[in-house]
């Protein structure tokens, strides 16, 4: 079979023949139809051996039943996930990971969710009951970042968007937007936090007492500095959660919350926010442009 393998050349893709893969007892084998890019994954193409196949996002229709009768039935469309292997025209998927989709969404914007939706939707689960409480998000104009301000919105959030480039966030459901914190501005309950570095800084300065910080990413090697009394003195009982996924799954039913994020998009009332399409034969063009930051939103391979 036909996969996108890393390679020695920037930006380290290429499509190749790999051995099909081989099914445990509790995975399915889905037929893949879309795949979604993450930046993690993308940055670790130069690190890892070539012929590697990595991939986490796998959208497409199961060819096989897990063979202890468990998850979506031969026929099936579905979503999910994987820690590696998913850039593939088959990926053998664990059940538990794996979501029946509904009419009405496509391949291409289910293939968003697992990585980009599960964060940010477990990241609000853990900042807790968000109705009428002050979010800020933090690389907004992000994969996660668009995600969550549509779910914070949803769930009553009065939501701030920070990002650099700010464009179409209100439309998702953003109150406020901005470029940078404003000392001396607005506390926030809850910050899902996408930056790290001077930014999470800022937010650190910004929480409210007993408010959460979220932190799932860094998109810069900058030290976090804030002045200590900034938490403890003016907002006694704030949190910092530094938030995993891999780890988080194990603490969640990805396959019901998949099919609940699956079912948003199905009604029309989260949007994936697909900034690209491509095929997967141009592979090397899309990761260029999302490491690049010319991708506002989520960059989307099918696999043709």
């Amino acid at each position: 079979m036909l996969a996108l393998v890393s390679s020695d050349k920037p930006p380290h893709v290429e499509l190749s023949e790999v051995r099909e893969p081989h099914p445990g007892p509790d995975e399915a084998l889905v037929s893949v139809h879309a795949i979604s890019l993450n930046r993690g994954e993308v940055r670790r193409l130069a690190m890892m051996g070539p012929g590697t196949v990595t991939g986490w996002d796998v959208a497409g229709e199961v060819r096989e039943q897990a063979a202890d009768g468990s998850g979506p039935p031969q026929g099936a469309r579905v979503v999910g996930l994987k820690p590696a292997g998913g850039w593939a025209q088959l990926a053998a998927v664990g059940t538990e990971l794996l979501a029946e989709l509904p009419d009405g969404i496509s391949y291409e914007q289910a293939a968003t969710l697992p990585v980009a939706g599960l964060t940010a939707l477990r990241s609000l689960e853990i900042a807790g009951w968000v109705l009428g409480k002050r979010v800020l998000v933090t690389g907004a104009s992000g994969g996660v970042g668009r995600f969550a301000i549509q779910l914070a919105k949803l769930g009553g959030a009065h939501v701030t968007a920070l990002a650099r480039r700010t464009e179409g966030l209100t439309g998702l459901g953003a109150d406020a937007v901005c470029s940078e914190l404003e000392p001396g501005g607005p506390n926030f309950d809850v910050v899902i936090d996408a930056v790290g570095g001077g930014t999470l800084g800022a937010a650190l300065r910004c929480i409210a007492p007993e408010g959460i910080i979220v932190n799932f990413a860094a998109t810069t090697d900058e030290p976090v500095s804030y002045p200590t009394r900034e938490l403890f003195g003016r907002a006694p009982g704030a949190r910092l959660y530094g938030l995993l996924l891999w780890h988080e799954l194990q603490k969640m039913d990805a396959s019901v919350d998949l099919r609940r994020l699956a079912d948003l998009v199905a009604a029309g009332r989260l949007d994936p926010q697909i900034a690209l399409t491509a095929s997967w034969h141009s592979a090397d063009e899309a990761i260029e442009a999302l490491l690049a930051r010319r991708v506002n939103g989520k960059a989307v391979l099918t696999v043709d």
